[in-house]
């Protein structure tokens, strides 16, 4: 058991390890080239200083498995509070999403954002085909994993460390309680290889031509999305001063407690999410909801919550950045804790399974964006795609850091299209609904149902995209001719 100074001092701990990987990141150049989030190298220190690691090496010379440095150079209590921190943070971190976040027409999105889209649920969708395929095939023959295992993939790689740790309780409940361990272990292989593989691609398009060193703007179609402005104009900031006049709160506060009401009504719908599935299909021993978490709820909690202050012309009060604050506190927290909680002795175990999931999981990543992204994406695929290709390895961020290394000066209109892309793609994959209900749905119906629903989806969102392409390449060209002027013969 613990008590709240214990958290305290977990957390207290948490910050002291992000400062010393600040410090490391600054004096190792091999870090700040892989572009390394801080978390991820506080985590991999927490993680060699644990039981884990330290703990067990203390224990082969010969220390007693009892003392104190058997567990590494954490107290028990310290990593009891790091243990349960990744399944209650997560759900900060998505219920802060959409918070602050303009969320214009779906429909008018949509449209000029359809293929990015399409590019981005390939890759998610073939993700969970290639993990199923090879896990029935290779995996649970050979190896004897979990069929669960499948999904492993997306989770790790799509989903990043966030979903991966936030996920590990329910993998638990449904028997695998190995695949947490996995799943973190694939998304740090994935953020690195994902930058690693980026920086190399990158590299290769400007020696086959396939980045613009100096992009044409184009005035019209799919890549016009540039409406983002850097700063909040004059206007939004008068009236958020004259609606906190007389409030006596901090504003960091105040976005919180947006934050904590948007995770309540998360967690509303799950329980009338429950409560439906005992009066219906739950009848009959088919349990799904049960195994689905928190987050994913939490974020369409955040985006019920923005559209409502939208609605009574209150939605000043949620401020962007200070939302990007709260998330990335908790996104921090999140990744030191899951990392340091990962079992190194079950990783070791599933050392086969862990090495065959990353070798395809990286291998479909790199090959869709390569043969699959200029089929989809009509107007600069390569800086498009890449953005996609990042985050499908890592997280979101991988993905924007690989943009900007194509186009620093976001002359394309990348970064809009693959922000605008997320409210289309988080909640369903990446983290979303279908991501947390994946290890369920492969429990309750077995590998090859899910494994044809996934292939569906892929098949569907590849010729869709496609198709669309065609489409808006065809268009693009008709505008462009009737925007030529035209040139009459004098005679």
């Amino acid at each position: 058991m613990f008590n709240l100074l214990n958290v305290l001092f977990a957390f207290i701990v948490v910050g002291v390890l992000l400062l010393i990987a600040r410090f490391i990141k600054h004096k190792i150049r091999l870090f700040q080239t892989l572009y390394l989030p801080e978390s991820i190298i506080a985590g991999a220190i927490a993680l060699l200083l644990g039981s884990g690691a330290l703990g067990a090496i203390a224990v082969s010379l010969g220390a007693n498995p009892d003392s104190y440095l058997a567990g590494g150079l954490f107290p028990e209590e310290m990593r009891e509070v790091w243990s349960q921190s990744p399944g209650v943070f997560i759900n900060i971190v998505f219920a802060a999403l959409f918070l602050g976040e303009h969320i214009p027409n779906p429909k008018e999105i949509w449209r000029k954002t359809a293929p990015q889209v399409a590019f981005g649920q390939t890759l998610a969708w073939g993700q969970y085909v290639i993990g199923i395929l090879v896990t029935l095939v290779v995996l649970t023959p050979l190896l004897g994993a979990n069929p669960i295992a499948g999904a492993l993939i997306e989770i790790g790689f799509e989903g990043g460390h966030g979903t991966a740790g936030g996920m590990a309780d329910t993998m638990t409940e449904l028997g695998f309680p190995e695949g947490g361990d996995l799943a973190l272990g694939l998304a740090t292989v994935g953020i690195v290889t994902g930058i690693i593989f980026g920086t190399v691609l990158a590299h290769w398009g400007r020696q086959k031509g396939y980045i613009e060193s100096e992009p044409v703007s184009v005035t019209s179609g799919d890549a016009q999305f540039q409406e983002t402005a850097p700063t909040e104009p004059s206007s939004v900031l008068a009236k958020r001063a004259r609606l906190m006049q007389n409030l006596l709160v901090d504003p960091l506060s105040l976005n919180f407690g947006f934050t904590g009401i948007a995770i309540a009504i998360g967690w509303v719908i799950l329980q009338i999410m429950t409560l439906i599935e005992s009066a219906t299909w739950g009848r009959n021993g088919l349990e799904l909801v049960g195994a689905v978490p928190l987050f994913p709820m939490a974020l369409i909690g955040g985006i019920i919550i923005q559209l409502f202050m939208k609605r009574l012309d209150l939605d000043v009060l949620i401020i962007r950045r200070l939302q990007e604050r709260i998330a990335g506190v908790a996104l921090d927290i999140l990744v030191v804790t899951a990392l340091a909680s990962i079992n190194l002795a079950v990783l070791g175990a599933n050392i086969g399974v862990f090495l065959t999931l990353a070798i395809v999981g990286i291998t479909w990543n790199v090959l869709a964006f390569i043969y699959i992204a200029p089929r989809i994406l009509p107007v600069y695929w390569f800086e498009r795609g890449i953005g996609d290709m990042g985050q499908s390895m890592g997280v979101t961020a991988t993905g924007i850091l690989l943009i900007r290394m194509v186009d620093p000066k976001n002359r394309t209109g990348a970064f809009e299209s693959f922000a605008y892309k997320q409210l289309f793609f988080e909640p369903i994959v990446g983290g979303g609904l279908f991501t947390a209900a994946a290890p369920a749905l492969i429990n309750q119906f077995g590998s090859i149902s899910i494994l044809f629903l996934t292939a569906g989806l892929l098949a569907f969102w590849l010729i869709f995209g496609i198709i669309n392409c065609k489409r808006t390449a065809k268009k693009l060209q008709e505008e462009q001719a009737i925007a030529e002027p035209q040139t009459n013969p004098v005679g």
